[in-house]
């Protein structure tokens, strides 16, 4: 893996004559997980789809950039929303899809790693309907992390999973995620508060930062600072004209 670049996202976006969000700055540290919340369609996801090149139809006016100046094209890792797993391969051929596109050798003892890891080694020779939502969803999170990208982007990557297999698999993430330049959409205050280096809030105005806890990543779900600062998130969520 090379070494993960900072990101820097200056610009306005529009789908048609109307402005979707900004204009906004956003710096994402390298090797860092920054967080972005914030009410449903202010533009997270398309946020995410900007960076990773995927938009047609959004224009944006503004500029996505490498701290070394190298194009992302080929360097991120994109998880979407909802699992997008191909019905007729099992869970295996769904984690080492990536390289079989690209035409290359899956490193199929990685990706049975990376699945016993998540609590799938049972469900590799599944497929996707055989599967929960949750199971789905960490199957997805498996074929992300099989990517080994230096940029990664994730869209509400523990959403269908139950508390205690979310807090799992957080630490989990974290784990494999450490070096690399993360984006995470969420809308779980508890899980930035626990996750982010770095936490923004997106709303209609603009880009808003929020001080994370000191502790190191993943926090402790009892940590007293990570706790207070789901409480400001959430109180910050919830009304929307106040300062967080």
């Amino acid at each position: 893996m090379s070494a993960a670049p900072a990101l820097v996202i200056d610009g306005t976006a529009h789908i048609g004559a109307d402005r979707l969000f900004g204009p906004l700055r956003l710096e994402i540290a390298g090797g860092r997980i920054t967080c972005l919340l914030g009410p449903s369609g202010v533009g997270k996801t398309t946020l995410l789809r900007l960076v990773a090149g995927l938009d047609e139809v959004t224009r944006f006016e503004g500029r996505i950039l490498a701290s070394d100046g190298l194009p992302l094209a080929g360097r991120i890792a994109l998880m979407a929303q909802g699992a997008d797993l191909l019905p007729w391969r099992d869970v295996l051929g769904n984690v080492a899809l990536g390289a079989r596109l690209r035409g290359q050798t899956p490193d199929l003892p990685r990706a049975r790693a990376i699945l016993e890891r998540m609590g799938l080694s049972a469900h590799a020779g599944k497929r996707p309907r055989a599967l929960s939502g949750g199971q789905r969803q960490r199957v997805a999170l498996a074929r992300t992390l099989m990517e080994d990208r230096p940029v990664v982007l994730l869209d509400e990557p523990f959403s269908a999973l139950d508390a205690g297999t979310r807090a799992q698999m957080q630490d989990l993430a974290a784990e494999h995620l450490a070096g690399r330049t993360v984006l995470m959409v969420t809308h779980d205050p508890g899980e930035a508060a626990r996750m982010g280096h770095a936490i923004h809030i997106l709303t209609e105005t603009g880009l808003e930062s929020v001080t994370p806890p000191r502790a190191m990543v993943p926090r402790a779900v009892e940590d007293m600072e990570t706790l207070a600062v789901q409480g400001r998130l959430l109180a910050r969520l919830r009304a929307p004209g106040a300062a967080p």
